[in-house]
């Protein structure tokens, strides 16, 4: 464990990048050790990832880098995957209000909820009074000149103009899902339909009787079958005619199930493609009666035809990818300090402080497959507590070589760099119960490590049903008895807890 001295010993100024909820406890936090702390969000409101629009991208595959971007990739009917019992900040409960009406008290809730949720987190502590809304951080960059050596300079612009200021230190907050990844599909080039990411899906709607591209098998299939039913009519027609959408999705994780789902219920057939399956996979989804499931594809061909690597052939209209996002950070300048090689952010000690960097520069809420509000909270109490000088990091050396230690250990276990942020099985409570360490604050309760556990192994089990019917009551029981302590610091919600 870290150095730890009883109370902080310096006062700094540090700029937090984003106003989701990486960057509403970040601040938090660090107000609380004392900081100076100035939020800088792009948006006209707090909730980064949670904040829904209708509103896409005009490329679907969010290529083009000129691009007006969409930050949120937030589609209609997302519920939350994980329980809110287990999902909420540790000391300030993700309870259900169910005496008010415009909450939704679902145990996954609704995206909407989860904004709600975030408002209330920001209202209880006042975060909204250092968030500078709709200013966009265009660089970060250490200082160049003498007088502020070890400090940064951030460059922001607003309806106020633009401004050039100089801060202690610079955390990172953006999230990581605005710029797409995409699966590499032999032949997708002179493939005729269409393409989109899931960051650019809403509602299921565009997929029933949607326009057919002209010359594709489906389109030729249409006509000639209208025409053979009914010569006078024109093969334009046979676009409102006839629900041909056929749709590939690329991807089996929470928003591939999700989004595959959305559409079979207008659809003609959907066909999810999954690397987690055996190469010969080919079978029914459970729920459906248009709804498959395949291994990888294989190639994709001008005559409209998917081939998957289970041999089946399917003419489809649209490929959906539901495969994930890259960490993006356009407007950091390390000099070459912090790289991203393959979805890797690297070098990071422990997935935070750059070691060349640090303390000055840290990023909060890189790793994934976990239970996101309690890990981003336990995070920025260790940063923040790291910038007051009351826990002390190791040296420069010390961190680089534990972090080339860990790239080694994922390099022999075969872990492509690209998994460097992910954290299976038991490694995200180890990684939290570390941070806690560091912080002398408690470790995570047994409730939300198992509550989270089941939970994830109900995706699996019953991936269509799992948000709605569940076996772990006696957590739920346990997690309630818990929020209980914090009802002296937020005595509005111990009536709901009661309930």
């Amino acid at each position: 464990m870290a150095h730890s001295n009883r109370d902080p010993t310096t006062s700094r100024h540090v700029a937090v990048i984003g106003a989701g909820a990486a960057g509403l406890v970040t601040a938090r936090e660090l107000r609380r050790e004392g900081h100076s702390v100035v939020v800088l969000e792009r948006g006209s409101q707090i909730g980064g990832v949670w904040t829904y629009t209708s509103q896409v991208e005009p490329d679907p595959l969010s290529l083009d880098p000129t691009r007006p971007v969409v930050h949120s990739s937030v589609y209609k009917s997302l519920r939350t995957n994980i329980p809110r019992e287990c999902m909420g900040f540790t000391d300030f409960p993700f309870a259900a209000r169910p005496h008010d009406g415009s909450r939704d008290p679902r145990r996954h809730p609704g995206h909407s909820e989860v904004l709600a949720y975030l408002r209330d987190f920001a209202k209880e502590f006042d975060v909204e009074e250092m968030i500078r809304f709709e200013t966009e951080v265009v660089r970060a960059e250490p200082a160049a000149d003498e007088e502020n050596r070890g400090k940064w300079r951030v460059e922001s612009r607003s309806s106020d103009g633009a401004a050039d200021e100089i801060y202690d230190a610079v955390v990172v907050c953006n999230g990581h899902y605005t710029e797409p990844r995409h699966a590499h599909i032999a032949g997708i080039h002179s493939w005729p339909g269409k393409q989109i990411h899931s960051h650019n899906y809403r509602v299921p709607d565009p997929f029933k009787d949607q326009v057919l591209a002209q010359g594709s098998h489906h389109y030729t299939e249409a006509c000639g079958l209208v025409k053979s039913l009914v010569s006078s009519l024109n093969s334009w027609m046979v676009f409102f005619l006839f629900p041909l959408q056929i749709v590939i999705v690329i991807g089996s994780s929470a928003s591939g199930v999700d989004i595959s789902r959305d559409i079979a219920k207008v659809a003609k057939e959907v066909h999810v493609s999954s690397k987690s399956t055996s190469p010969d996979t080919y079978e029914m989804l459970p729920g459906y009666d248009n709804l498959w499931l395949h291994p990888v594809i294989e190639t994709a061909r001008k005559d409209g035809s998917v081939v998957f690597q289970n041999g089946k052939t399917v003419y489809a209209d649209t490929i959906m990818h539901c495969t994930g996002y890259k960490y993006y950070f356009p407007f950091l300048d390390t000099k070459g300090e912090v790289t991203v090689d393959d979805n890797r952010v690297e070098p990071l000690y422990k997935h935070v402080f750059p070691p060349a960097l640090a303390p000055g520069l840290s990023f909060i809420g890189l790793p994934w497959q976990i239970t996101p509000f309690p890990m981003f909270e336990l995070q920025s109490k260790w940063v923040a507590a790291v910038l007051s000088g009351r826990v002390s990091l190791p040296s420069q050396g010390e961190m680089m070589e534990d972090t080339k230690a860990f790239y080694n250990k994922l390099e022999a276990s075969g872990i492509p760099k690209r998994y460097t942020h992910l954290m299976p099985d038991d490694s995200q409570f180890e990684y939290d119960n570390w941070l806690a360490d560091q912080c002398d604050y408690p470790r995570i309760e047994k409730w939300r490590e198992e509550m989270f556990y089941i939970g994830f192994k109900r995706i699996y089990a019953q991936s269509a049903t799992y948000r709605d019917n569940w076996d772990d009551d006696h957590l739920i029981v346990e997690a309630y008895d818990d929020f209980v302590k914090f009802m002296s610091s937020y005595p509005e919600l111990l009536p709901l807890l009661k309930t």
